[in-house]
């Protein structure tokens, strides 16, 4: 056993110094745990944040300039004035997401009891914007309408008061979820890279011929690029996690970031032994790339990260759950956004720590004849 985790150690400063001077695969992990978590927090955005607006107003009454006024930043830029043939030819170039278009003669239907209609355009390509724009816009227009009449609003009719309190992200800021999730997806696609092109660069290079002719065996081989890739990647996320994330972006972390490391040290063996089970697969760098692009994509949008699993169909629901990746996800939510402890993460904990052992006993017997084939 000594000997065992000597030539382990050995192997790990071997890749260790391998690593070092790929200045490529350096700078991606770099790269993927600073400049990418921030432009991914501050470049996305999940809630209402500077829509463009135009209005038609064919009325040019006080109401409809007080409906026109009260659309303001930041979550709608200023509005825009057009006719319908301005209106029709920008949102076909993608200029305005909402065209707000007030008929002629409105303020006086209003006033005489009609009910003039006022129509609202909208782009739904731009997905998050429209349906949520849409609802602000909504009781925006509506509260001009009913402070002219003096109506009071149908929240005041109610014989309840409806209180909000929004837990864990008060102002629902988009960098808050993002930033997080970017370090946990950035976990994942680096594991499988990293340590894939580990035992491809060995192969190519013909330096796999040189090991086989070492007295070490094929599982000393892979649980060395197994430790020296994940332990790189966990030393940057750990990183990210408290410099950009939590200093750099201001966002709390409600939760022990040692539990998270503990988490994500266990997921990482999930992590990195799929990406040796790809590259045994795959013969060569590009071949190994078409490969993992797909694995990430179906493991990324099946995570709940991007998708909430419940918003899933039931029986998606059901296969997920067994994912490393799915649980990853929401411990690392629950560590880190609600403050949980152990007790309340040990099912998804026990799913990962189940799924690595069962990958890495793959990737060994995979390594092993891939070993076996190359002598």
């Amino acid at each position: 056993m000594m000997r065992w985790l000597l030539n382990v150690g050995l192997l790990c400063g071997k890749e260790l110094r391998s690593l070092v001077h790929d200045r490529v695969l350096l700078g991606l992990i770099v790269f993927a745990f600073s400049a990418g978590v921030l432009l991914v927090a501050n470049g996305v955005k999940v809630e209402v944040s500077n829509a463009t607006i135009a209005f038609i107003d064919e009325d040019n009454s006080p109401l409809s300039r007080r409906m026109r006024d009260a659309v303001q930043p930041p979550y709608f830029k200023p509005p825009v004035m057009v006719d319908r043939a301005q209106a029709l030819a920008g949102m076909d170039r993608g200029d305005y997401i909402f065209v707000v278009d007030i008929p002629p003669h409105f303020q006086a239907d209003v006033l005489a009891g009609r009910v003039p209609a006022v129509q609202l355009r909208v782009d739904a390509t731009a997905m998050t914007q429209a349906g949520l724009g849409t609802e602000y816009l909504n009781e925006i227009l509506m509260g001009e309408v009913d402070d002219m009449l003096h109506v009071p609003s149908p929240i005041d009719q109610v014989p309840f008061a409806v209180q909000s309190r929004i837990r864990f992200n008060p102002n629902s800021e988009s960098k808050w979820f993002t930033s997080v999730m970017q370090i946990v997806t950035n976990i994942t696609i680096l594991s499988i890279v990293l340590v894939g092109a580990a035992v491809i660069r060995e192969r190519e290079h013909g330096t796999l011929e040189h090991l086989l002719v070492m007295p070490v065996s094929a599982s000393e081989i892979a649980v060395a690029k197994i430790v020296t890739n994940g332990l790189v990647i966990f030393v940057g996320a750990i990183i990210s996690l408290w410099l950009v994330v939590h200093v750099w972006l201001g966002v709390p972390i409600a939760g022990s970031v040692t539990l998270f490391a503990a988490c994500s040290l266990l997921y990482l063996f999930s992590a990195t032994a799929l990406g040796i089970m790809l590259a045994t697969v795959a013969p060569t760098m590009p071949q190994f790339g078409l490969l993992v692009v797909p694995v990430y994509a179906v493991a990324y949008l099946l995570s709940g990260a991007a998708t909430p699993v419940e918003s899933m169909p039931q029986m998606m629901q059901v296969v997920v759950r067994f994912l490393p990746t799915t649980q990853f996800v929401n411990l690392s939510q629950a560590i880190l956004y609600r403050d949980a402890g152990l007790g309340a993460i040990a099912l998804p904990l026990l799913t990962v720590t189940v799924t690595g052992i069962v990958f890495l006993v793959f990737a060994l017997m995979r390594f092993r004849s891939m070993l076996a084939r190359q002598e």
